[in-house]
């Protein structure tokens, strides 16, 4: 995942907005006491919105508390205690960097990439017996990606984004037995709205750049360049991204939610609509910022 998944701000209620920051905190706090404090530079909205989702299940109450943040030491910030939907969070936060880190340096040798890899790597091996399994199911899928990636001609949109949102259906529906496959096809089609609107956001970069994009892989076949090839397929992304976040809306709505329900409503209706917007350059501000 890569940080699109993000409420609107402008619609979001005061109370949901602070509610969504304690569990971005709470969430930085867990990668700390669950996998170690260096990993807390990974910490992204994507796997804040897998904790909202899946503490949301939950009949449990949620805890709160303030406690001192170490990028803010002047005010204590309010953060949600550790649970059992925030824990699981961090340990995936954690994997998907890691193995996102791998890729990058893969793909253009970036140091960056190859140093924050290597710093990962120790907490990567300490991962408890109940984790291992889904780390692996995790490696196993990642590497289905990248063979899908490493031949794409002849392949459609749907098709090439299949194994990333395959993994993100099967990380929510892992989670709980009772709601699996709601969080399985809402995580699939989340999934696969990330992959694209990702290749979309780097499409101009990555070609300039000469670098393997999924859109351009599959569908410029006339290798056109890139203001001519984004306005043939500008349209039918859209209607791909917002289909998707569509059934993700749906998807949601049929799990039997006990909180946190207009705080989730906000980031599958408005923030997603909003981030395509964004992408798009359809925003009224180019500094347009959900959070």
């Amino acid at each position: 995942m890569f940080g699109y998944v993000t409420p609107c701000k402008m619609e979001l209620r005061m109370k949901d907005y602070e509610k969504f920051r304690s569990y971005y905190c709470g969430l930085c706090k867990s990668i700390k006491s669950n996998v170690g404090n260096l990993p807390r530079f990974t910490l992204n909205y994507d796997m804040t919105f897998l904790a909202v989702l899946l503490d949301s299940l939950s009949e449990g109450r949620t805890s709160y508390e303030r406690q001192v943040c170490m990028a803010h030491p002047a005010k204590k910030k309010v953060v949600i205690v550790d649970n059992d939907a925030i824990k699981y969070a961090a340990y995936f936060n954690t994997i998907l960097s890691y193995y996102k880190l791998m890729d990058n340096y893969a793909d253009d040798g970036s140091l960056r990439s190859f140093l924050m890899k290597s710093v990962l790597e120790p907490y990567m091996r300490k991962y408890p017996e109940e984790m291992l399994t889904k780390k692996q199911e995790v490696e196993r899928k990642l590497a289905g990606l990248s063979a899908m990636e490493a031949s794409p001609a002849g392949r459609s949109i749907d098709e090439i984004s299949h194994p990333f949102a395959d993994l993100t259906g099967y990380i929510l529906s892992e989670y709980c037995d009772e709601e699996a496959e709601e969080l399985y096809w809402l995580g699939y089609n989340l999934g696969k709205w990330i992959y694209i609107i990702d290749a979309y956001d780097d499409l101009e970069k990555d070609m300039k750049e000469g670098k393997f994009n999924a859109i351009e892989a599959v569908l410029n076949k006339d290798k056109l360049g890139y203001g001519e090839f984004c306005g043939a397929v500008e349209e039918r992304m859209d209607f791909l991204l917002t289909a998707c976040a569509r059934e993700c809306l749906e998807r949601l709505e049929a799990l039997p939610l006990k909180k946190n329900e207009e705080l989730l409503r906000n980031i599958l209706q408005y923030g997603l609509m909003e981030k395509i917007d964004k992408v798009f350059k359809r925003s009224c501000f180019d500094d347009e910022k959900s959070l």
